[in-house]
């Protein structure tokens, strides 16, 4: 099915690998055009290569988003360059692997300001483009990448988890604040995906471990301790197809909500 998403102009924050790069990559595939950036230069860089779009169709630029400052004159890059602004993925964060025995205050400020900041700056810097973008036949969209963990608390990620429910909810308030100027605001909770923070986990379990076992052993472990009915980790593509649906057209009468990408270890029934 045709998205309709061919020479619109999406915003994908985190593009430079996992969801943000699978989403980058999606968005392409349909003829849209992406501007997307990241904190490291080098891994951007190397993201921009393997997608080999020419200038006219991917603009990447290196950018922290807690930095107001560096995320406005990004998203001014973008909108000088491409003309308008559709869409907006706010996908930037981590998870913060502590229980809450072993936090410290600056964990809990550190992981808020992040969670929070990678939504309001980006927000704030695009929002007259997506206003002006916006008409009443087709609507702006704006896609926050969360977790299960906003909407089913995880103890081993305690500040990630309280920080995941805030922006659950600050994305249902700005669905209602934002639908009279046509932007509809919607958020994607994914569960575990076979993303480098988990590539990088295993790496360090294995220089630990007097006996490793192998990364497929260890993702089958993995899923059945989170209690994932699929067994297995999803694939970042798999949370980009989601994303770029709610990013369509096709999408115009859906805001104000979440759709869960996490291979059945959300237990809830809203």
């Amino acid at each position: 099915m045709d998205l309709g998403l061919a020479d619109r102009t999406v915003l994908v924050t985190g593009g430079s690998s996992g969801v943000g790069l699978a989403t980058v990559r999606l968005l392409l595939d349909e003829g849209a055009k992406v501007a997307t950036c990241g904190r490291d230069a080098d891994r951007l860089a190397a993201a921009a290569k393997r997608l080999g779009a020419g200038e006219d169709r991917l603009l990447t630029g290196v950018c922290d988003v807690r930095d107001a400052a560096a995320v406005g004159a990004f998203v001014r890059r973008a909108g000088e360059r491409f003309g308008r602004l559709d869409g907006l993925v706010n996908n930037a964060g981590q998870s913060r692997m502590k229980r809450y025995p072993e936090t410290v205050p600056e964990d809990w400020r550190d992981e808020l300001e992040l969670k929070f900041a990678g939504v309001l700056n980006p927000l704030g810097a695009a929002l007259p483009l997506l206003r002006a973008a916006a008409t009443p036949e087709e609507s702006a969209s704006v896609v926050n990448v969360n977790a299960v963990l906003a909407k089913q608390p995880e103890p081993r990620l305690i500040t990630t988890s309280a920080a995941r429910a805030g922006i659950l909810n600050l994305s249902k308030s700005l669905a209602d604040e934002l639908a009279p100027d046509g932007i509809r605001v919607n958020s994607v909770c994914l569960g575990l995906v076979d993303t480098g923070q988990w590539e990088r986990r295993y790496t360090r379990y294995a220089e630990e471990s007097d006996a490793p076992r192998g990364y497929p052993e260890w993702q089958a472990e993995l899923a059945a301790d989170r209690g994932i009915a699929l067994g297995r980790l999803g694939r970042p593509e798999e949370v980009a197809y989601a994303v770029t649906t709610l990013l369509s057209p096709r999408a115009s009468y859906i805001t104000g909500t979440s759709v869960d990408v996490c291979g059945g270890v959300g237990r809830g029934i809203a």
